[in-house]
């Protein structure tokens, strides 16, 4: 029987082009008998120009079918995930310089809107003032030897959270934003799995 041992691992997540006729080796990770490399070459997704929507799933009953329709007698261990989420891949259109222009600077202003009305509400002002009076022992309502070295503070403070200067990462942790990222996509991925199996039937291979 270990002759005829067949380990597969399913990919978790695949990008696709439309048109794609995808083999087994190209969405599984699989370990087989010296007889049986042929394994590698057996189509599993057929059709992928007619896919009308970005997401659909593959189980891993799909492809045991179809290796047990060439091999009956082999011994098919699964390892790790039991489904493949592809993913569409669109034609990107050129980004607009207009439209990058605008959308920076809505962020800008909205961004520079929330620090002001937070700033506002918590008196940071006074707070500045009294922070210059505990320092000199004279008042000032505009104490801009604390103000500019605080603004200078809150934008490093910014990329350090981020962990990003521009697309240069600082250090190899992740960031929060990357975090909620990561959180996304696995929300994503579940609802995925849950909701597309049966609309994938469609495009696998024929025996």
């Amino acid at each position: 029987m270990m002759e005829n041992s067949i380990y597969l691992q399913m990919k978790h997540r695949l990008k696709i082009k439309r048109g794609d006729i995808l083999k087994l080796q190209d969405i599984a990770h699989i370990i087989v008998p010296e007889g049986l490399k042929d394994l590698h070459e057996i189509t599993v997704l057929k059709n992928t120009s007619n896919i009308e929507k970005k997401f659909f799933v593959l189980d891993v009953i799909s492809v045991v079918r179809k290796i047990k329709r060439r091999y009956p007698d082999a011994d098919i261990q699964i390892i790790g995930p039991t489904e493949t989420i592809f993913e569409m891949e669109e034609q990107r259109k050129k980004a607009s310089p207009l439209l990058f222009a605008l959308v920076w600077l809505l962020l800008f202003i909205g961004s520079g809107l929330a620090i002001i009305n937070f700033h506002e509400e918590t008196s940071m002002q006074a707070m500045h003032q009294k922070i210059y009076w505990m320092m000199t022992g004279k008042m000032n309502s505009t104490p801009y030897i604390v103000q500019i070295p605080y603004s200078l503070g809150l934008g490093v403070g910014m990329v350090l959270f981020f962990n990003h200067v521009f697309k240069k990462r600082i250090n190899e942790e992740p960031s929060p934003l990357e975090i909620e990222m990561f959180n996304y996509q696995q929300d994503l991925d579940q609802y995925v799995v849950l909701n597309k199996h049966k609309e994938s039937a469609k495009y696998h291979d024929d025996p």
